[in-house]
């Protein structure tokens, strides 16, 4: 099989997937002293401190905590064929699941959250912590699924299954612990898929935001009365810029991906994580939330925190506090930046003084939920109800004026404003939208936003991520252009981009990318160098690639407990062509998680190249098993089986393929090649389809114009031919067949 054969599943490869929305962060207790010994000096800020919901991240569960916080469980939850009750009527708190051949007690070790939800922890078998499959909701005071209720709800009515509650997705061991408890080590065997989880304190303490503290207390300690020591020994935040401040919150307040474990208050996000923009479905379109997203993705594309002046803490207090929850000091968060629209507040929201729409956060910042956890929108951007009309997301009139729609308030809105503000909003997603879809008629509109002085980064950076799937050539030099952007997420997904760009131009942009000043940069354009051999590098350039390639390393395997970690190093040495180290990592991920679709797919790959096609094709077999509708899975099987001379099987799968997924114009090419031998009409079919999806690969239109001339329509294969001679006159092929088919006149 070849590269060319391949190159679409190389570009689902080429999409890291990311790992769960929290960060693995883990430290070594040496020098934390724990909160307790910040009351001495700092008693008022403990006390703000311990009944925060950062302090209450997480507690540990008593017979008290189920008095004072939680109602008794009515009925049963059924799930699937079992079901679950809480009982809370001893001292030892615990969910009872009954089914066919089940009667079991499952004891409640943690408790977690506590704003919107209360979610239930057990211990389960090689130290992980599992969240239960019922949950509390704090303020409607109901037990309800955990699981249905993290069910994404696309437009449209789609709606994904739930997730099993001991799923490794609900683990919390895996997923979401360095974000409720402090000074945390998984202590995570691989050989034997065990945790030995410890933390220092349950919530995020002191010592989360200021770094250990034994030192500082000591040099108080043993200082003069009313002298300051001249080095606190602790991180202080008063020097922070206001980057520094939101990278400190955000790294739990994001949906992202791990680069290194070693972040602390203070560094830069980009050399610790990547960020999922809108490329991943829980964003609708122009960029609200749909799904959970944790904020910083809608942050960084808020107007005043891109002017530098904004930053977490001038809203919130370091317990997580909103400061300005008074009702007479609402408006107040505005300030000093908006003082005229504070000042004449009514004016500006064309509501009275005292109603809830006179607050600047109930249209800037609207409330939605999702898993019945509530969260504020802080791109704090105006509503856009034309945006609703176009593609179903939220705003802020509507979340209030629930008995109106959204042309309703449109109307109002450009009544209100003379300037369309909406208009931009809608241009780029309108621009997401069609990427999404692959729907590539505005492909030089969304070239040209990537590139434009105006370009929001979050939008930017995803129109990147998602263009790369064209296939078009017109991609490549936008990317080269992309890599110099001021920003390193933008200039981390151009990197990404070229790794399919095969060019001496994209491998020298790559090479200097392996010196860039953002780790994030450097992992991901050492990712991409993994393809190419023998690169003709200087010493220094060698050097620099060789350090690049050691953090791309060690950030892959960050979350050795990840299948996805491995999954990636895989994908690392497939590039590589080390394609025994290849299997042996998908092996690891498959261990990991045995429903691993993409694993089992590139695993194949992998075989296909040692030449071992029974191998593969016992891979594909267990992913079309797992996944009978996935086109990757069905689309390998085809190539595979037409290079074991099974054309009919190979058709079937192919046929799957493109049903599984309309867009795959590579699918409809091998269609028409295998269909060409006893059905020349249907052939010429599939390679229009294949031209159609794919104009810009001239390859498909030439195996048109030659299918087009067989069948016998002459004229029509000319016309395709001298397309492809006018558009790309170094096409031989092209050329040739054209004089053989007009007789040598043109």
């Amino acid at each position: 099989m070849t590269r060319n054969k391949r190159i679409l599943v190389l570009l689902f490869l080429a999409v890291l997937v990311w790992s769960t929305q929290t960060i693995a962060k883990e430290k070594q207790t040496s020098g934390y002293a724990g909160s307790q010994s910040c009351r001495e000096c700092h008693e008022k800020f403990y006390q703000l401190w311990s009944t925060s919901r950062h302090g209450l991240a997480m507690q540990p569960y008593t017979a008290e905590f189920a008095r004072k916080e939680l109602s008794p469980q009515g009925k049963e939850i059924k799930i699937g064929k079992s079901s679950y009750r809480a009982d809370m009527s001893g001292l030892t708190g615990f969910v009872r699941e009954r089914g066919p051949g089940k009667d079991k007690k499952y004891r409640i070790e943690q408790v977690m959250g506590g704003k919107n939800v209360y979610y239930f922890l057990t211990p389960l078998e090689k130290g992980r912590l599992q969240t239960l499959p019922v949950a509390y909701d704090v303020h409607t005071k109901e037990w309800f699924d955990t699981a249905a209720s993290g069910v994404r709800h696309f437009p449209g009515g789609q709606a994904g299954p739930p997730v099993d509650w001991k799923d490794p997705a609900y683990t919390f061991n895996t997923s979401c612990y360095s974000c409720h408890v402090s000074q945390l080590s998984t202590n995570y065997d691989l050989k034997t898929n065990t945790y030995k989880t410890t933390w220092a304190e349950p919530g995020i303490n002191c010592e989360a935001c200021h770094g250990p503290s034994a030192e500082h207390n000591r040099v108080f300690r043993e200082a003069p009365r009313g002298q300051k020591p001249e080095d606190i020994k602790i991180i202080s935040w008063k020097n922070f810029t206001p980057e520094q401040k939101n990278a400190a919150c955000s790294i739990c307040h994001a949906k992202v991906s791990s680069v290194t474990t070693t972040f602390a208050p203070g560094d830069r996000f980009f050399d610790h994580f990547d960020l999922t923009t809108l490329e991943d479905p829980d964003f609708y379109p122009d960029g609200r939330d749909l799904g959970e997203n944790y904020t910083y993705t809608s942050w960084l594309s808020s107007p005043c925190v891109k002017s530098g002046k904004l930053d977490c803490i001038a809203c919130h207090t370091s317990s997580g506090r909103y400061r300005f929850k008074a009702e007479d000091k609402a408006n107040d968060a505005c300030m000093p930046c908006h003082e005229n629209n504070v000042k004449n507040a009514s004016a500006h929201t064309h509501h009275q003084q005292e109603s809830t729409g006179n607050k600047c956060i109930s249209c800037h910042m609207p409330m939605t939920s999702f898993a019945r956890m509530n969260r504020t929108d802080h791109s704090m951007l105006p509503p856009a109800p034309s945006a609703t009309i176009a593609h179903k997301s939220p705003n802020a009139c509507n979340l209030c004026h629930t008995d109106k729609d959204a042309a309703w308030a449109d109307k109002y809105v450009r009544e209100w404003r003379t300037r369309d503000y909406q208009a931009p909003v809608l241009k780029r997603a309108a621009l997401i939208d069609s990427a999404r879809k692959r729907d590539w008629k505005q492909l030089p509109e969304m070239l040209d936003y990537i590139t434009s002085k105006s370009r929001d980064e979050i939008f930017a950076t995803s129109l990147i991520r998602l263009v790369q799937s064209s296939g078009d050539p017109r991609v490549a030099p936008v990317m080269l252009e992309a890599i110099k952007d001021p920003s390193p997420l933008v200039r981390s997904a151009a990197v990404v981009a070229l790794q399919n760009v095969p060019s001496k131009e994209a491998a020298q942009a790559l090479v200097e990318a392996t010196g860039d000043d953002y780790r994030l940069v450097r992992v991901r354009a050492a990712a991409s160098l993994a393809g190419y051999q023998n690169l003709p590098l200087n010493d220094a350039q060698k050097k620099t690639v060789a350090a690049a390639q050691e953090e791309h390393l060690a950030s892959i395997l960050s979350r050795p407990d990840q299948w996805t970690s491995h999954y990636n190093l895989g994908n690392y040495h497939l590039d590589r062509r080390d394609f025994k180290q290849a299997v042996a990592s998908y092996d690891t991920a498959l261990k990991l998680e045995p429903r691993a679709v993409l694993a089992m797919v590139n695993e194949s790959m992998a075989y296909v190249r040692m030449g071992e096609n029974k191998k593969a094709d016992e891979s594909l077999k267990k992913a079309l098993k797992a996944a009978p509708d996935n086109a990757a899975a069905n689309f390998n099987m085809g190539l595979l089986k037409a290079e074991m001379n099974e054309p009919r099987q190979a058709e079937t799968y192919l046929r799957e393929a493109i049903k599984a997924d309309p867009q795959m114009a590579q699918a409809a090419y091998n269609l028409c090649v295998i269909t060409s031998k006893d059905r020349i009409s249907e052939a010429v079919d599939w390679c229009r389809k294949a031209t159609e999806l794919r104009p810009q690969e001239p390859k498909y239109a030439f195996t048109l114009a030659f299918y087009l001339n067989q069948k016998g329509d002459r004229d029509e294969a000319v016309r395709t031919l001298k397309e492809i001679v006018t558009k790309y006159p170094g096409f031989k092929d092209a050329e040739m067949l054209l004089q053989k088919i007009s007789g040598g006149k043109q």
